[in-house]
């Protein structure tokens, strides 16, 4: 395939970036970069490595670095585990981030829409992924449907999802029991329903904390107590706010660390940027880190957390993250687009 771009043209940034980032999984056979490899990288401008360097990058990874310009030019954005170009339309499957992807204030952004349809016309299979605890994923796909959008609940992937399976899969690899003492709405109690999991308030071997509109403090002070006893602490998701429409309201995030403060004891935490979150839903959909793509709109969560599970990334202006603020970040997604709407006729 580089003899289709060519290799003399300068690389674009994009794909420099992700060539710098060590151990990146999208690099395939390189691995981790030694340190002499990694000294000689910083000696670099961050947009044109040097000429020993790019010399020390294709001894390593054992091919030619490619153009850029040229990779542009066929839509390539980034490397696949054997180390070929890949570009949207190798993409076999997509996850994507819901608020600031798909809708805004409960408004279908322009583009969702005819996104969604063309992954279903052309038999794409994708997950809407979401950190939100307190929904089920039939909650969500009507609410998706209020605002414009038609997305099967079974297309959609929630931090309680993902943490019912985790815990599901903890019991069934280990000796621990399936008792769990939760503090959440629907969409988690429903979950750890569906995984076979006994929900009480007595000798738990899990504390799960989700999200909720009507934190207590009788629940926390249990928690607490349930967490000392030796129970395992978890976390569907950090968010340490949410939003409602009076501002800005305290969230997982913000009660874990209360928690954490008075037991000592980090919780594990299932949801995004956790890998582990798309990793569980890229086995819903029976999908390959080689062949998934990532769509979100915060570089922080999304962004790095596509990375680490090797994925192809894409970063939406339509959210969170604004274009100015990437250089802030020392990694990159494979793609930068204003919106969805961009990226209907990649696909």
């Amino acid at each position: 395939m580089y003899a289709d771009v060519g290799a003399n043209k300068a690389a674009t940034r994009e794909w420099q970036q992700t060539l710098l980032l060590p151990g990146q999984a999208s690099l395939g056979g390189c691995g981790a970069f030694d340190r002499e490899l990694l000294q000689e990288r910083n000696r670099s401008t961050p947009h044109e490595p040097s000429p020993s360097w790019k010399v020390r990058m294709t001894q390593t990874i054992g091919m030619q670095i490619p153009s850029l310009d040229a990779l542009a030019e066929e839509g390539l954005h980034s490397l696949d585990v054997a180390g070929r170009p890949r570009s949207s339309k190798d993409i076999e499957c997509w996850l994507t981030d819901m608020d600031g992807v798909l809708v805004h204030e409960n408004q279908a952004i322009p583009g969702a829409a005819e996104l969604i349809q063309r992954w279903v016309d052309t038999s794409k299979r994708f997950l809407v992924l979401t950190n939100n605890s307190i929904f089920t994923p039939r909650d969500l796909a009507a609410r998706l449907r209020a605002s414009g959008l038609e997305v099967p609940e079974e297309n959609i992937w929630t931090s309680a999802l993902a943490t019912a399976q985790f815990l599901k899969d903890q019991v069934q690899s280990s000796d621990s029991g399936n008792r769990a003492y939760t503090i959440g709405e629907a969409g988690l109690t429903t979950a750890l329903h569906e995984a076979g999991f006994i929900l009480t308030d007595t000798d738990p071997d899990f504390v799960v904390l989700g999200e909720t509109r009507t934190y207590s403090f009788e629940a926390i002070t249990m928690a607490v107590r349930h967490i000392l006893a030796g129970a395992r602490f978890i976390a569907t998701n950090p968010d340490a706010t949410g939003p409602s429409k009076d501002g800005p309201m305290p969230a997982t995030g913000a009660i874990a660390a209360m928690i954490t403060k008075a037991t000592g004891r980090e919780p594990y935490i299932v949801g995004k940027p956790n890998p582990m979150m798309f990793r569980s839903a890229m086995n819903q959909i029976d999908a390959h880190s080689e062949t998934t793509a990532m769509i979100g709109d915060r570089m922080d969560t999304d962004i790095v957390a596509g990375m680490e599970a090797g994925l192809h990334t894409v970063l939406v202006l339509s959210g969170i993250t604004q274009r100015e603020e990437i250089v802030s970040f020392p990694f990159r997604a494979h793609q930068v687009v204003d919106s969805v709407a961009d990226l209907k006729s990649q696909i």
